[in-house]
């Protein structure tokens, strides 16, 4: 028997065209936080470690103008809103699996993407600066300190049973795409997949992925 595709889709800079998090220290953050970022795609700090110091730089009374700053500028990809009805319509398991936070992550899916199929980091605003929470860190078999760890995720469906396709674009993926099945990148995930012979295929739209499921057999 043949197994079920199950798909797990980043969200910054893979369904969005930009990485939201970096766009928000750009206009949010002062100077000093691309340090920060240099240092996470360098892997000299820990995903999580260098989203917590990125956003602490942030202070807690700017949320409201973040929230709507993201949801005017941000850009959901071509062909995204198609991809996700499609999986409905052919019962494919689609979840979002984001180093992103709830706070725009949310409201940018909402009507697309019901809450419980995605899963990213949390936040916290009581404080004088932006806290993030981490409700899906990292299972004993991984020790990246990840954040939202994108494989222990993948790990909690059955291999036997499914077909893991990951769709992504940057550091926050390798580890995923690592154990993935099948493999979608772009950007920055292309660079590490070659350094580290990962299979994968390119894409620059979601009809790229409709149409590798149809050609899979996943037709109307």
């Amino acid at each position: 028997m043949s197994k079920t595709k199950i798909i797990f889709c980043d969200f910054d800079g893979t369904i969005t065209e930009k990485d939201n998090i970096i766009d928000i220290m750009k206009n949010f953050a002062p100077n000093g936080w691309e340090l920060i970022k240099d240092q996470i795609l360098n892997q000299e700090i820990s995903i999580r470690e260098g989203v917590e110091k990125l956003f602490s730089l942030i202070p807690s009374d700017r949320k409201n103008e973040i929230v709507s700053y993201v949801l005017s500028t941000a850009k959901i990809r071509e062909g995204f809103n198609e991809f996700a009805a499609y999986t409905k319509e052919h019962n494919i398991p689609l979840f979002i699996v984001s180093g992103g936070i709830d706070f725009f992550v949310y409201p940018m899916l909402d009507g697309i993407i019901n809450q419980n199929k995605i899963y990213c980091n949390g936040s916290n605003f009581q404080g004088e600066t932006i806290q993030i929470l981490w409700p899906h860190s990292c299972d004993s078999s991984c020790s990246n300190d990840c954040g939202c760890c994108k494989p222990t995720i993948l790990r909690g469906y059955d291999s036997s049973r499914y077909e893991k396709i990951v769709i992504g674009d940057s550091i926050t993926d390798l580890q995923a795409a690592k154990i993935a099945d099948k493999v979608f990148a772009r950007d920055f995930l292309i660079e590490k997949c070659e350094e580290l012979s990962i299979a994968y295929d390119p894409f620059s739209t979601f009809y790229e992925i409709v149409q590798y499921l149809e050609e899979k057999g996943v037709r109307v």
